[in-house]
């Protein structure tokens, strides 16, 4: 089935040395019998609007009452995404605490039990038995949609850019999402559910406002007014804000990271909105937190999932401050360190990664759920072995001393003092490696936190080791799986041996151990994921305290600069992995070198404003293409272009290079016209060409003056090229006059809107905006259509369907111009045209890559 990846290829093949049409017309190879191409794996959307017919009735349909109506459907529609996304995060906490609580609990008797009688090796099968289970069971939906797998993070920050990744926000999507993450975090893996939240907030941010399903086949309401790519791109930012919001209980983070992580097109009413929608879903999630947990309806004490706790000396040390000037420069240094650590964890696990997408994913997908069982029974010996063989049993105190080892359980919370494990130690002591493993995440990092002295040394070296290299390699197996929490972790824990290396060894007693845990975690988390702007505020947010906004800020900055020494983000690198064309915020400085003309793809595929059908299902079935330029042929000209006039064609050179590759995807459309049934190839304007060629002294300007109300003066709809026609007429210039969609196309041909030879195109039938939009987001193919309720001989009037004022630029702009204009309008294919309206090219995402852009520019200093 010939489907287009317009992300990749639209209207534009693959540069090679010999174009296959370029060998077919120098006979070097026979035409493949096969001209179905292979499906693409991501697509582009689309942020221009086709100011079309149909759309245009809808314009003039609206008035201002309806136009405000539309706005307020838009803002309900926003609210009732930000509380679903809320209610999305609630059940997953609900369950995760459900089933953690009843595993700890069932463990925990164990442990204690059998210390004594000394049947530990049952305890370690019990939370096997428990750990296994959940995770065949994160596996198992993974496998029902594997685009379920991971974070997340990488596949909306995609399509935030405008690549469109299969499956990603379908419903069956979110349910496997937020069932998997809730069963991977509660057995046991080191991941966290904050990551999954943000992409099951913009699946429902992309389906909601649909009032459709695919799954879901009855679920199918007549609204049809944003079932577009621009809509939906919208939505989805006001859905991935409101999946951090929930997440953090932070709603300007939130509405930053939207921005931050890709959004390309961005303007004030779009942030109102998205800021309204975090707002909604941390409003949602803590009002039914509050009541649940607490009992206190209306309280709002629990505003996200994660929440950081308050940050508070002890009463009784005078000489305790958060932080002071002096511990900038530890700051600093932590950042710099942080980003190494980040850089490595990268690269470690891109090369996991590699090994995955060559041994794990070629093979049958029950090795992924083997591999996934695998790291969680290492995982499971791994926490059970440490907590035994390397906790260290610590002396509780009901008293605290600043510096000393003790812990007082009069100035902590309630939260923090149930979660100290006394697992394999003597009465009145605690194990403060089993009072990080076992204890869920979120507990584990308030320990880290809010906790004086309570973790040796050893065991946070231990700690962060052994959660550095297994989160490490957790990330990536095929469950739903965040990054987040273990990555805070790993820098909570690097924070607070930092500080107790600085009270131990130089003598700074004066320092808040708190403190430099949350710099750690800063530290560690930007060196992994390269955020600056929203991680900044996510944080403060979390920790409800703006005097940390400095400290953070610093050190995330350092932390992303030392990262980038040496890699990218995780999320770049994942992305870049599956090979997703990713377009960066610019391009360098030394891009400038190249023009519009050096990038563009030249072989073009075209169709005419009135087209026979037997033309359009060819064009269709031989070529992946999702756009293709309307045009005419510029007959009066012809004489001119041949000579290389400047004025005609300010661009010659390249329509010359290109002449092979369009004589070889004419033939192309000619041969399969022939075999198109029921079809004869008649050429019916060679009468025409002598009555309407133009005296050769004819003024050119008065020519086009007078062409100026006759958009179409040369319609024939067999014009479509012989093999007896000479190389005057098959490359004469091609005036641009718009651009249709291959889903346009076929849905034209889907409901047989067409005329006869004996009829005018006033006859043919009008679709209207709801019609030709009903399928989306998935269009019916080509290879799926009937054709033989076709006639072929049926003439197709494309003019009231194609955007007649697409974006466009000279070949002579400069690429970063191109670069602006494309990313900025979130566009998806951006014609060539010249100073006198013809098209020389076309220009795709694929065309703007990174990889793309340095193979063209090497080219060029080459030519130089």
């Amino acid at each position: 089935m010939a489907r287009c990846g317009a992300g990749l290829c639209c209207c534009c093949g693959e540069r090679e040395s010999r174009t296959p049409e370029e060998l077919t017309i120098l006979g070097e190879t026979h035409e493949e019998e096969d001209e179905i191409l292979p499906r693409k794996d991501y697509e582009s959307l689309d942020y221009d609007r086709c100011i079309n017919d149909p759309y245009l009735e809808i314009l003039e349909s609206m008035d201002n009452k309806k136009a405000q109506r539309y706005e307020a459907v838009k803002w309900m529609l926003v609210f009732a995404i930000g509380v679903c996304t809320g209610l999305v995060g609630l059940f997953v906490d609900f369950f995760v605490r459900l089933f953690t609580q009843l595993k700890f609990r069932v463990v925990q008797s164990s442990v204690e039990e059998c210390t004594e009688k000394g049947c530990l090796a049952l305890s370690l099968l019990e939370l096997l038995g428990f750990n296994l289970t959940f995770v065949f069971l994160a596996s198992l939906l993974v496998l029902i949609q594997p685009v379920a797998a991971g974070s997340g993070i990488p596949e909306i920050k995609c399509y935030l850019n405008g690549v469109k990744v299969p499956g990603v926000v379908r419903l069956r999507t979110v349910v496997c999402k937020a069932m998997g993450v809730l069963f991977s975090v509660a057995g046991g893996l080191f991941v966290g559910k904050e990551g999954p939240m943000i992409h099951s907030g913009a699946v429902v941010g992309a389906g909601l406002p649909q009032f459709q399903s695919i799954s879901l086949r009855k679920i199918q309401f007549n609204f049809p007014y944003f079932r577009s790519d621009r809509d939906k791109r919208d939505f989805v930012s006001a859905g991935a804000a409101a999946g951090v919001a929930a997440a953090f209980g932070a709603p300007i983070g939130g509405t930053l990271f939207s921005l931050e992580e890709g959004s390309s097109f961005w303007n004030q009413g779009l942030t109102w909105k998205v800021l309204f929608c975090s707002m909604a879903a941390t409003f949602t999630l803590n009002f039914f937190r509050s009541g649940i947990q607490f009992g206190s309806w209306g309280s709002f004490q629990l505003p996200g999932l994660l929440n950081f706790g308050e940050f508070k000396c002890s009463q009784s040390d005078k000489k305790c401050h958060l932080w002071t000037a002096v511990d900038l420069g530890f700051f600093i240094l932590m950042g710099i360190a942080g980003g190494l650590l980040g850089a490595t964890f990268n690269c470690l696990n891109k090369r996991l990664a590699k090994y995955r997408m060559r041994n794990v994913h070629p093979k049958p997908k029950l090795v992924r759920v083997l591999e996934s069982l695998l790291v969680s029974l290492t995982t499971t010996v791994v926490v059970f072995l440490a907590s035994m063989v390397l906790g260290e049993c610590r002396q509780m105190s009901s008293s605290r001393h600043s510096g000393n080892d003790t812990l007082s359980l009069q100035d902590i919370s309630e939260d923090v003092n149930s979660s100290i494990k006394t697992f394999f130690c003597p009465n009145e002591t605690y194990n403060d490696m089993a009072t990080l493993f076992f204890n869920p995440q979120e507990s584990a990092i308030l320990q880290l936190f809010h906790q004086d002295g309570t973790f040796s040394p050893v065991t946070l070296s231990l700690f962060f080791l052994l959660y550095f290299l297994l989160s490490c390699w957790t990330y990536g197996i095929s469950v739903p799986s965040g990054l987040f929490v273990p990555s805070l972790l790993c820098g909570a824990a690097f924070g607070r041996l930092v500080a107790n290396l600085l009270k131990s060894y130089i003598g700074l007693d004066h320092i808040y151990s708190g403190t430099f845990a949350l710099i750690g975690a800063a530290a560690f988390l930007g060196g992994v994921v390269r955020m600056t702007i929203s991680l900044t505020v996510i944080l403060i947010e979390s920790t409800n305290e703006i005097t940390y906004g400095l400290p953070i800020m610093i050190t995330l900055m350092v932390a992303k600069w030392t990262g980038d020494f040496f890699n990218k983000g995780i999320y770049d690198i994942h992305v870049n992995l599956r090979g997703v064309p990713l377009l960066e915020w610019e391009t360098g400085v030394e891009m400038d070198k190249l023009r519009a003309s050096d990038i563009m793809e030249p072989n073009l595929t075209y169709v005419y404003p009135h087209t026979r059908i037997q033309s359009l299902v060819s064009i269709l079935r031989t070529t992946v293409h999702h756009a293709f330029p309307v045009v005419t042929e510029n007959r009066g000209n012809e004489r001119e272009f041949m000579k290389g006039n400047q004025l005609i064609s300010n661009n010659i050179k390249f329509k010359k290079s290109s002449i092979l590759t369009r004589a070889g995807e004419q033939r192309k459309r000619s041969q399969s016209m022939k075999s198109y049934p029921s079809s004869e190839l008649r050429n019916m304007c060679d009468e025409h060409i002598a009555t309407e060629e133009p005296p050769e002294k004819e003024d050119l300007l008065q020519q086009m003056l007078e062409r100026r109300y006759t958009p179409y003066p040369n319609l024939y709809p067999d014009q479509s090229p012989s093999e007896e026609w000479t190389m005057e007429e098959r490359f004469r210039p091609l005036t641009f006059h718009g651009l249709i969609l291959r889903s346009q196309l076929v849905t034209l041909l889907d409901r047989g809107v067409c005329y006869s030879e004996s009829q005018s195109s006033a006859s043919q039938p009008r679709l209207s905006h709801a019609e030709m939009s009903e399928d989306y987001p998935r269009y019916p193919d080509i290879h799926d259509l009937d054709l033989t309720l076709l006639n072929p001989r049926m003439i197709v009037d494309v003019t009231p369907y194609m955007n007649p004022s697409p974006f466009t630029v000279s070949p002579n702009t400069h690429v970063s111009q191109v670069f602006n204009l494309f990313r900025t309008m979130g566009l998806r294919h951006l014609p060539v045209v010249n100073a006198v309206g013809e098209v020389v090219g076309i220009i795709t995402r694929h065309n703007l890559t990174h990889e793309f852009l340095q193979a063209r520019l090497r080219q060029h200093y080459q030519t130089i």
